[in-house]
């Protein structure tokens, strides 16, 4: 580059620094950049040389770029020559479109400043356009933006050097024929008087401002307008003003300013209470937050955001100014900043102060915001590679919202205006660089668009993003689905789903050439396109040449205005249906299967995230292509997966998600990938990859006896550690026991396991070969067997439709080894490979039993659970479950239909859960009837349970009421509760009333300690009290009374001991106690 297109030159030697400049180098031989001390948003034109030093760059020809910038753009973007356009149509306007706009389904064409007037044309299928009508503004327009919440088109306008801001309401009546205009003021009340015409007639509503309108954006959630002016933006909610039950009139209410200072925007973006503003070289990214205001607050809501006191970019300290002998030769460059990105809370130090200031009428519910930064971008002149100075200038600032999805047909018409946003993106570019950036809990970059040349418009789509440069319509491919598919769906990223990554590489689908496009916007599937030709352009428009967009020639009409011919174009470009380009793009990618791995991958990557981009958008449940398009959703997914498992590639694993969406089964997958015959293949790491999950899996499909060899082999050459595995999966039934066994005999020689003896002995059960069984199962001690079944739990059990079965190997074990099945029941549960619930259906269906009835197995399997068990809550549970088995066993006189494999004795000596039976227990047992002998193992494991400190008694009592007193083992049972509960006292009253004669001896094991005071307190006036209502008649209750006031004796002071004694009782008979007591004390 010359030193003259550069302007700033290195060999002027620029050493001295003037006041509040600083010299930046942006890249290797680039001139020094002079920075001013002004604020970085400052809107005037920034340039890094004189003007009369720059070079309007030399006319090109067209279509034709230079050498470096082609190779250049060679190497940023992936090009495809595919056709995303279809059909084109000229517009038939009457005058010359100067702007336009769309919304729902019309097309508003404002004419030059001569005209003044709109014209409006109802867009039809295949991009017919239909003339509504026009109607006549009050001024030439600069801007216009449709709202199709509420169905308004608003203007700038300009008239005798003033501008206007102007809301076109109801202007749908003119398609009618009539003629009726009301002009209003904003906020201005309407008498219910006008209430038939303004039924009739369109309505222009005035919006005055201090300030000139320079922008304006409408929001697309709720149709509230935003206004940008210089130093501020003023935003304008939407209301519905009820003038009677059958009148609803739109009107505007100035609501919330944003003061700016030194900001001048050139174009604004609103959506969703999010804001993008942008000056000729800064992006501004902002939200209104809502907050919580106190209720005594009756101030007018202000709030002032101040940048802080280091601002960005200040560069070096001030110096005087008479320390620069060289100012006057640096007056002729004008000064600019150095780039700077900043993201999230780092936006704040942009130093650009932003001061809300509420201009609506306090109501209960009014709303107060505060600003949040989200994003701040500035732009130094020259960041183009291709471009001059004066041509950097952002443009096409956007806000992209996406909704999320998933609702009913049904309910779609009802939640359309209320849907949910699921992600918000934000565009904006420059002359040769494009930003696309995803507005989320994270503010990040996502894409970075590179053009071949200098752009003069862009537009973002959900699929698509076009943009026009002076001879092309350009279209790239986006990344909004692939984001916004993430936010909606947690399982992406998963072996359940996958989908593209945000930072795929986008690509160019098609450059298609047009003479001067000036403006373009989007609807729907149509692209509006403003071309105006220069003069020497017409002369080689006339010449005959192959028509552009060819593909449907009748579509093409000429104007009717031949005097109008060599000037301007306004065409209507429909865009193929999804489906269209979706074949398109995978019969294209075929040419790259087996050149170019990633090229393949790339485009089948960029063909699924325009079918799922397609089904994304808000009126897909209304689409006719919703079959097609779920159809193209599962083949995309399908080829994905054929991708990811026939290449070698890092991200192989891809396969067994793609595969799982593509809804394709085993064998299917199997015929795509696996050629028939004998012959080896080789198979790369995406399809074992899938192979080993969907094997793995609890699967209902049941590969054939050809397949599942085919799948041994592939196994035995690629990954032969699996083999053992994939042998236990439930797809594998069919296969050949024999074949298997030759296969893991060889695999035993090079890496012999418990899992394979065990795959193995399996298998020779299957052959009905119980020498090979044996054989196999006398390998490894039956602990380390146990533990083998924790390798691979489908030897024991397989899940089918959810519910675990038992296999032929468990049905073996349980007639055979019950401690080994029941121990490897045990491990499987310690290692989380089998819940409780599961354990105990697996043990009933193995043992043929009733929904109710529980069998021995299970039983012995919750008793070996409480040996190993340390989760409190898992053992309290089986505690429960054993003591209600027990309980029913006894209460019902049931007898345990196999041998338990422990005796009680063994469980007191190994569990910790079960303690010591007391004395008393065995006493009161002693004199029991002989009928409970035979359920003594049951009632000796509930006594000790309950003697151990482990269950929870509260717990246990429900569990526990058919266990009466009326009994010796329903009695040992309450009074064991009530020890633990802490209530002897009515242990005591139960044994009294029962069995007086085990009272001593109960309290002898019980009453200690704090609770010795019971023997006098309780046990002594008890007795007292029952033998003087029996008399002698009762001996038993005397030999307690008398080995109760023995022990007493022995514990109590004397004065204690007589204070006890009953009155009227016999002297005789507790004399020899207080002697005792007496000479206790000698």
């Amino acid at each position: 580059m010359t030193e003259d297109s550069r302007g700033c030159s290195p060999s002027k030697g620029v050493t001295p620094r003037p006041h509040g400049t600083s010299y930046e180098g942006t890249r290797p031989g680039a001139a020094a950049h002079c920075r001013p001390s002004s604020p970085p948003h400052s809107a005037a034109r920034r340039r890094l040389c004189p003007p009369r030093k720059c070079r309007a760059p030399p006319r090109e020809a067209p279509c034709a770029l230079s050498a470096a910038a082609a190779e250049l753009f060679a190497t940023m973007v992936q090009l495809y020559n595919l056709h995303p356009f279809g059909s084109q149509r000229v517009v038939p306007c009457k005058q010359e479109p100067a702007h336009f706009c769309c919304g729902q389904d019309v097309l508003f064409v404002a004419g030059t400043a001569a005209s003044c007037r709109v014209e409006v044309f109802a867009v039809r299928e295949q991009g017919r356009c239909e003339a509504l009508g026009s109607f006549a503004t009050l001024g030439a327009v600069l801007r216009m933006a449709h709202s199709s919440a509420g169905d308004y088109l608003v203007t700038i306008e300009e008239k005798s050097k003033a501008t206007f801001l102007r809301a076109y309401m109801n202007w749908r009546c003119m398609s009618t024929g009539s003629s009726r205009v009301c002009v209003r003021m904003v906020g201005h009340k309407m008498e219910e008087s006008y209430s038939e015409t303004l039924k009739e007639q369109m309505s222009v509503v005035e919006m005055p401002l201090s300030d000139p309108p320079l922008c304006i954006s409408c929001c697309p959630v709720n149709g509230d307008l935003l206004v940008g002016c210089k130093n501020k933006l003023v935003m304008f909610c939407l209301k519905y003003r009820v003038i009677n039950q059958n009148l609803t009139v739109l009107d505007f209410e100035r609501s919330l300013i944003l003061h700016i200072d030194n900001l001048i925007p050139a174009e604004v973006a609103f959506c969703a209470r999010h804001i993008a503003i942008t000056t000729e070289l800064d992006v501004l990214i902002l939200k209104l937050e809502l907050v919580q205001q106190s209720a005594d607050r009756t101030e007018q809501c202000t709030q002032g955001v101040s940048a802080p006191e280091k601002a960005v970019d200040r560069g070096v300290k001030d110096e005087s100014p008479s320390t620069h002998p060289l100012q006057l030769e640096l007056d002729e460059f004008i000064i600019c900043q150095k780039p700077v990105e900043l993201l999230g809370e780092e936006s704040k130090l942009c130093e650009i102060p932003v001061t809300l200031e509420s201009t609506e009428l306090p109501t209960e519910d009014t709303k107060h915001f505060q600003v949040q930064y989200l994003l701040f971008r500035r732009f130094a002149p020259d960041q183009s590679p291709f471009g001059f100075c004066e041509e950097t200038k952002l443009h096409s600032v956007q806000l992209l919202p996406v909704y999320q999805t998933g609702i009913s047909a049904a309910a779609y018409e009802e939640t359309e205006n209320k849907r949910k946003l699921l992600s918000l993106f934000c565009f904006f570019s420059l002359p040769h660089i494009g930003y696309l950036y995803s507005l989320g809990k994270l503010v990040e970059l996502i894409s970075t668009y590179q053009y071949s040349e200098k752009s003069e418009q862009a537009v973002l789509t959900p699929q698509f993003l076009h943009v026009i440069t002076s001879q092309n319509l350009q279209c790239f491919t986006v990344r909004c689905s692939a984001a916004a598919a993430r936010g909606e769906d947690p399982y992406i990223d998963t072996t359940v789903k996958a989908c593209p990554p945000v930072t795929l590489d986008v690509c160019t689908l098609r450059m298609q050439l047009f003479i001067g496009p000036r403006a373009i916007c989007h609807f729907k599937n149509h692209i509006i396109l403003l071309t105006k030709a220069d003069t020497e352009d017409i002369t080689e428009r006339r010449k005959p040449t192959r028509r552009i967009l060819s593909r449907k020639a009748d579509s093409i009409k000429s104007r009717p205005n031949s005097e109008s011919e060599p000037g301007w174009n306004l065409y209507i470009i429909n865009t193929v249906s999804t489906i269209q380009l979706y074949r398109e793009m995978v019969e294209y990618s075929r040419t790259y299967e087996n050149v170019k791995t990633e090229s393949c991958i790339h485009l089948l990557s960029e063909a699924h995230l325009l079918v799922r981009g397609a089904i994304m958008d808000p009126y897909f449940l209304k689409s006719d292509e919703k079959e097609d398009l779920l159809k193209a959703f599962r083949e995309s997914c399908a080829f994905l997966g054929d991708c990811y498992s026939r290449f070698d590639t890092k991200d192989y694993h891809l396969a067994l998600p793609y595969y799982r969406m593509s809804g394709l089964s085993m064998t299917e997958v199997l015929k795509r990938l696996v050629s028939e015959g004998d012959e080896i293949q080789t198979y790369e790491r995406g399809f074992i990859f899938y192979l080993t999950h969907s094997l793995n899996e609890d699967s209902n499909e049941e590969l054939s006896k050809e397949s599942g060899n085919k799948v041994l082999q592939i196994f035995y050459l690629m990954d032969p550690v699996q083999l053992p595995h994939i042998l236990c999966s439930p797809s594998m039934r069919n296969i050949c026991p024999l074949t298997a066994v030759k296969y893991l005999q060889k695999v035993e020689k090079m890496m012999p396991s418990v899992v394979l003896t065990l795959t193995k002995a399996f298998l020779a059960l299957k052959m009905g070969d119980l020498t090979m069984y044996e054989h196999e199962m006398d390998s490894y001690k039956e602990t380390t067997l146990a533990c083998g079944f924790i390798g691979q739990p489908r030897l024991l059990q397989q899940r089918k439709e959810g519910i675990v079965m038992p296999t032929e190997f468990a049905v073996h074990l349980k007639e055979m080894q019950p401690g080994l099945l029941v121990a490897a029941t045990v491990a499987l549960h310690e290692n989380s490979k089998i819940e409780l619930e599961e354990a105990e259906n697996f043990f009933k269906l193995l043992c043929n039993s009733s929904e109710n009835a529980i069998p021995q197995l299970l039983v012995d399997f919750w008793e070996a659970l409480l040996l190993v068990s340390s989760q409190e809550e898992i053992l309290q549970e089986v505690l429960l479950r054993v003591t209600s088995q027990y309980v029913w066993r006894i209460s019902s006189k049931q007898l345990p239909e196999t041998k338990p494999l422990k005796t009680t004795e063994d469980l007191i000596n190994s569990c910790s859960h079960f303690g010591l039976i007391v004395p008393w227990v065995t006493s009161i047992m002693s004199v029991g009837c002989s009928s409970d002998k035979d359920y003594h193992e049951d009632i000796s494991r509930l006594q000790s349970l309950l003697c151990s400190q482990s269950i929870n008694i509260a717990s246990a009592l429900p569990v526990l009421e058919p266990l009466t007193e009326t009994d010796n083992v329903g009695l040992t049972i309450r009074v064991l509760c009530n020890t633990r509960l802490g209530k002897y006292e009515e242990a005591i009253d139960q044994l009294l009333r029962k069995c007086p004669d085990a009272a001593v001896f109960y309290a002898q094991h019980e009453l200690k300690g704090d609770n010795q005071a019971l023997w006098w307190n309780k046990l002594l006036p008890e007795l007292c009290k029952r033998t003087r209502l029996t008399g002698n008649d009762v001996p038993v209750l005397i030999s307690s009374l008398k080995e109760t006031l023995s022990i007493v004796a022995m514990e109590l002071e004397l004065r204690d001991f007589l204070s006890l004694l009953p009155e009227d009782g016999t002297a005789a008979f507790f004399l020899p106690f207080l002697l005792q007591c007496c000479q206790k004390k000698c």
